[in-house]
């Protein structure tokens, strides 16, 4: 069979490899769930005027490295490094955006764990009333709090999705700018979701602490 013929139809599985990824290849909230996001540009920002196929869909967006035209992969995973749950949003979409995790929330329970870029008053009240509660490390300007010491323990094991972001990226490959329509970039990226699922790689938060930890932790 042909790559082209491949690509065509590919799209006919959409509702069938979705069902697949919710009820038996996604993991389960296990009560530790860690979240981020990664962009996911589908052109050079020097041709984002000019691109046609995501003309009117994909939008402009600053991340951690630097803006990017294109969309945003919001990620949930447990402590076993299995996603739990995802949202693709446009590019400009914050992380703290309540519509994203009226969809992450529904799967999840007991600790979400963040970086400092999901601090917000407004998005802790709105997961507490899903009885989800909001980690997140302090910023230098915030005041200093003590933070439990399992809290701490999970706040350095945020790799977990940080790695997930990574091998998706590069091993999965959901980025590249080889996409001749939408329905071939989405199924792209579901097919990408699916294999992680059977990566035998996956990263996962060691169980019990160690001396070193303790050490660190206590310059935190």
């Amino acid at each position: 069979m042909s790559y082209n013929r491949f690509v065509e139809l590919e799209s006919r599985v959409f509702f069938q490899l979705m069902f697949f990824l919710n009820l038996g290849a996604f993991g389960r909230c296990t009560g530790t769930t860690f979240v981020d996001s990664t962009m996911i540009p589908i052109c050079h920002n020097l041709r984002r005027y000019v691109n046609k196929v995501f003309k009117g869909i994909a939008t402009d967006g600053k991340g951690t490295m630097g803006w990017c035209h294109g969309f945003k992969l919001h990620l949930a995973c447990n402590d076993r490094g299995e996603i739990i749950a995802f949202v693709l949003t446009g590019a400009n979409v914050s992380d703290k955006d309540s519509n994203v995790f009226k969809v992450l929330a529904k799967r999840l329970y007991g600790k979400l764990f963040a970086d400092k870029g999901y601090i917000s008053q407004k998005l802790f009240d709105f997961l507490f009333e899903y009885g989800i509660q909001l980690v997140t490390g302090l910023r230098v300007n915030m005041k200093n709090e003590l933070i439990p010491f399992y809290d701490r323990m999970m706040l350095r094991k945020r790799y977990i999705i940080e790695t997930i972001n990574e091998m998706l990226k590069n091993t999965a490959q959901i980025v590249h700018s080889h996409h001749r329509s939408v329905s071939n970039f989405i199924m792209n990226l579901i097919s990408a979701l699916g294999a992680y699922c059977f990566f035998d790689n996956k990263p996962k938060a060691l169980q019990g602490y160690c001396i070193e930890d303790t050490k660190q932790l206590s310059l935190f």
